[in-house]
């Protein structure tokens, strides 16, 4: 579907260093709909990860842009640094303009059972997955300088539905995303923004184990894995006009 209304706005996605993730995904599908973008990566983090580095995969995300007629920028930053949101929104700002969207999608997750729980651990969480988001948005809706079509999405993980064993630090921290995003769309609609969450269920980025995809497609009457794409349209939808009426929301795309 294409929404005419997208065309030459500015958005910000954080957290698009794979090719195969959602972050990724969210930009193309901007893209295609004439977005102009900023996306962040931080691949250090990535180094600590399972499914490792795309090392090419900023560069290479940022030539998909460019060949799709939009505007892009590639800024490598550390969410978890308190300076990082203003930094953010200071380089969309002079290399692109004010922006209109913002979808925080970029976090943090380290496994580890609840009797490994350290402040060490709480606090590396808590950095980026709710203290990046928070300082983001509420910085992004200070600047906005429309007096409707403001749009932020934050990405959570259905945390408030079951439980996610050896995941403390994260599901805490990721849930709070639900509070937030309720709270701030009551403070900020009189400036024209909806605030919004997507929890696009279990999305195959790369990460999961074969057993863990057998797992996970025996409870899934759909027949599949939900994809990046999947995430992305919803996200390009709450970003158009089309979803105006909507906000507050916490959003559970799982498939069935």
């Amino acid at each position: 579907m294409f929404f005419p209304d997208l065309r030459d706005k500015i958005a910000i996605v954080t957290g698009a260093s794979r090719r195969q993730g959602i972050g990724a995904a969210v930009c193309r599908a901007l893209a295609a709909q004439g977005v102009h973008l900023l996306f962040t990566t931080w691949q250090p983090f990535d180094s600590s990860q399972p499914h490792g580095i795309d090392l090419d995969g900023p560069s290479t995300l940022l030539e998909e842009l460019h060949a799709a007629g939009v505007r892009a920028v590639h800024l490598a930053i550390d969410l978890s640094d308190p300076e990082s949101p203003q930094q953010v929104l200071d380089t969309t700002i002079a290399q692109l303009g004010h922006p209109s969207i913002l979808v925080n999608n970029a976090a943090y997750s380290a496994v580890a059972p609840y009797d490994h729980l350290t402040a060490e651990l709480l606090d590396a969480h808590y950095a980026v997955n709710l203290r990046a988001t928070a300082l983001l948005s509420v910085g992004f809706a200070s600047r906005f300088s429309g007096h409707s079509g403001g749009r932020i999405i934050n990405l959570t993980s259905g945390q408030s539905l079951g439980a996610m064993p050896d995941e403390l630090a994260y599901v805490a921290t990721k849930g709070a995303i639900d509070a937030l995003t309720r709270t701030l769309a009551v403070e900020v609609a009189d400036r024209g923004i909806t605030v919004n969450a997507v929890d696009p269920g279990a999305t195959d980025t790369g990460w999961m184990t074969d057993a863990l995809k057998r797992d996970l497609l025996s409870t899934m009457r759909i027949g599949r894995l939900g994809q990046p794409e999947d995430a992305a349209r919803l996200i390009v939808f709450l970003a158009s006009d089309a979803s105006a009426w909507i906000t507050g929301q916490i959003l559970h795309s799982r498939g069935a």
